[in-house]
């Protein structure tokens, strides 16, 4: 059953721009071409985003392939699809990736054994809400926020992946 999902570049070096296009590529076996804007918020980069349709777990790869390059910032989104939740994934340069289930609204969803597990594992109100944001991926979205409203009415291209 495919899904679908939006690959958003939020920064990357210029020299690595076709880089990351190949990489996009390579996942999903059909040609891309990114429409690159300058990131306003980081002078001298690039930003670019793409919506995708494959199968369920085309995120992951995407994730996968494009933090080959700790420089840039990215994030990928996969909705749901019947029978596997949603899925995003972070990455900011010296923080790494960060990986959360996402809910049809959007949301990282966190489940009960891993709550359980976090307030077990919690020995003061404060530990507990430390080790909740970094369930929730706040540090990745705080960093990221910045990048994610320089990209507003920025153009969109549109990607299927083959097979």
């Amino acid at each position: 059953m495919p899904t679908c999902g939006v690959v958003y570049v939020h920064s990357t070096p210029l020299a690595v721009c076709q880089h990351v296009e190949w990489a996009i590529a390579r996942v999903l076996t059909a040609p891309v071409t990114l429409h690159w804007t300058p990131q306003p918020v980081d002078p001298g980069m690039r930003r670019a985003e793409c919506s995708w349709t494959g199968r369920a777990g085309t995120g992951a790869e995407l994730a996968a392939a494009l933090r080959q390059w700790p420089m840039i910032r990215f994030e990928v989104t996969e909705e749901p699809s019947p029978g596997v939740d949603g899925e995003r994934f972070m990455h900011v340069p010296g923080r790494g990736l960060f990986h959360g289930i996402m809910g049809a609204s959007g949301d990282i969803q966190i489940g009960e054994d891993r709550l359980r597990s976090i307030m077990a594992s919690a020995r003061a109100p404060e530990a507990l809400s430390h080790a909740l944001e970094k369930a929730l991926g706040s540090a990745w979205d705080a960093e990221l926020e910045p990048y994610r409203y320089a990209g507003d009415g920025a153009p969109v291209t549109l990607l299927t992946r083959v097979g």
